[in-house]
């Protein structure tokens, strides 16, 4: 796979006062995130993951250093045609969907996106549609988005971004405000638009369980890449992330304990899955 997302030497500042007139946020940032590859970005609050997502589709500027996506440069002087283009590429899902729902009816908010890009009516139909069966939200096409649970406006949200037709989708925190009900139901969507649709998906979380599902996993902190690797080789590490704040997936966690108390099992175990046959194995004696 190329190279979608290049990031290098990187460093952003926001505006202070008069006693510190700026505020550094992200530190000599370099990432590269392949096409198609699903990145999870972990970090306490505060630690500059979602200032880096921002940069991503220039709705903040770098302070130094570069950004390319798409193989195109990054730069405080784009003209506004240059920025749509990159913003068609890559497309933001934030924490509150209803800060993102826009209409009174679930398939003209969905439609809201390509209409503003001048896509004509009858495509327009088609990707409406279409966005509609990936989220499966297609019964509720009528529907008022503001009558629907959490999990389901952030699938509408979804779709309102799938209907724009990116290369790339960001996620900052875009499960936070649900319950697990609609946690499950957005996570499930997001690993169809990557694995079935081949989107390359970042994903900005708190919650462990949500990384275990990426091919890589980045670990920010202080505005500073400290941890990068596949979730395994990160998670197998549980005391560097405790030391940042950070948890591990439950079921490392509990692993963890186990060793500790003389259990012999394997360590880097991530997914529950896995979990539960090794627990099998262990208390029935099979393996």
């Amino acid at each position: 796979m190329s190279n979608f997302i290049e990031i290098k030497n990187l460093n952003f500042s926001y505006p202070g006062d008069q006693a510190d007139p700026s505020v550094q946020v992200l530190h000599d940032i370099s990432l590269e995130i392949k096409k198609g590859e699903f990145v999870a970005v972990l970090g306490r609050n505060g630690s500059g993951k979602s200032t880096l997502a921002k940069l991503l589709n220039l709705i903040l500027i770098p302070t130094s250093g570069s950004v390319s996506v798409g193989g195109k440069q990054l730069s405080a002087d784009m003209s506004e045609e240059e920025i749509t283009e990159i913003r068609k590429l890559i497309g933001m899902v934030f924490q509150n969907p209803d800060n993102q729902l826009v209409a009174t009816v679930v398939e003209e908010d969905i439609a809201f996106g390509p209409e503003n890009l001048g896509v004509a009516p009858e495509e327009i139909r088609r990707r409406v549609d279409e966005a509609l069966e990936i989220v499966g939200m297609t019964e509720f096409a009528k529907h008022s988005p503001h009558q629907l649970s959490g999990g389901q406006k952030q699938r509408i949200a979804i779709a309102g971004m799938i209907a724009i037709m990116p290369e790339c989708i960001v996620f900052d925190e875009s499960t936070a405000m649900l319950d697990p009900k609609g946690r499950k139901e957005v996570m499930r969507t997001i690993e169809t638009l990557n694995r079935e649709k081949g989107i390359t998906v970042i994903t900005i979380t708190h919650n462990m369980e949500e990384a275990v599902s990426a091919d890589k996993v980045v670990v920010i902190d202080r505005g500073r890449i400290v941890q990068q690797g596949s979730p395994k080789e990160v998670f197998s590490r549980p005391e560097q992330l405790w030391g940042l704040g950070l948890s591990v997936p439950q079921v490392t966690e509990l692993f963890d304990m186990l060793r500790c108390l003389g259990a012999e099992l394997p360590e880097g175990v991530i997914s529950e899955e896995q979990g539960a046959k090794l627990l099998f194995e262990l208390l029935t004696g099979k393996n």
